[in-house]
């Protein structure tokens, strides 16, 4: 008798909890489902970043390349890629804004400053509550998994998706991505 009634609870407890992860499931694919991250650069400077569906929207880059640079100050190949991206922000300055969002969390700017100072980086850097979020979602919207590496360099144009890059990278294929996507 008591194990019918444990199997009976048991049971009812999987149709409860099927019936919430099938509601989770629905809401994340709502397709009018749209997000505005705030981000806040080390030098507090606001960026707003509105996401709906695949797209991720700077505000105030019209008709620039966007590069979302997700990264870690202490991985080597996010290190090696500050090169590039700065070389390839000094090129394409009125074209081009690369944000570095790192996933540290409780990072703070001090560390981020020096970070900056130490790669002579001449692109926007950001630390805010909303960092991992828009990471994660970024990488979410590429299929990479929960568990994903590091570097993530994603490419937009005006909001719509380019291409990405994972890990190291030659700055000659980020440029030639940006060309293509400035029609030059």
């Amino acid at each position: 008798m008591i194990k019918k009634s444990i199997l009976t609870i048991l049971l009812a407890l999987m149709f409860i909890l099927q019936g919430c992860s099938s509601d989770k499931a629905k809401s994340k694919t709502e397709p009018s489902q749209k997000d505005n991250y705030i981000l806040t650069s080390i030098q507090n400077k606001k960026l707003v970043v509105n996401n709906k569906d695949k797209d991720f929207i700077l505000k105030g880059a019209d008709g620039k390349v966007v590069i979302y640079d997700i990264f870690a100050t202490w991985c080597p190949p996010c290190r090696k890629a500050t090169t590039h991206l700065n070389s390839l922000q000094k090129k394409y300055k009125d074209d081009l804004v690369v944000i570095g969002i790192t996933i540290e969390d409780n990072i703070d700017n001090e560390k981020l400053q020096n970070f900056k100072k130490s790669f002579d980086i001449n692109y926007t850097l950001v630390n805010s509550k909303n960092n991992r979020l828009l990471a994660d979602k970024i990488v979410d919207s590429l299929k990479l998994g929960d568990r994903y590496p590091i570097p993530v360099m994603a490419l937009y144009k005006d909001g719509k998706y380019i291409t990405h890059y994972i890990g190291s990278i030659e700055e000659e294929f980020i440029e030639s991505d940006i060309k293509r996507a400035l029609g030059k």
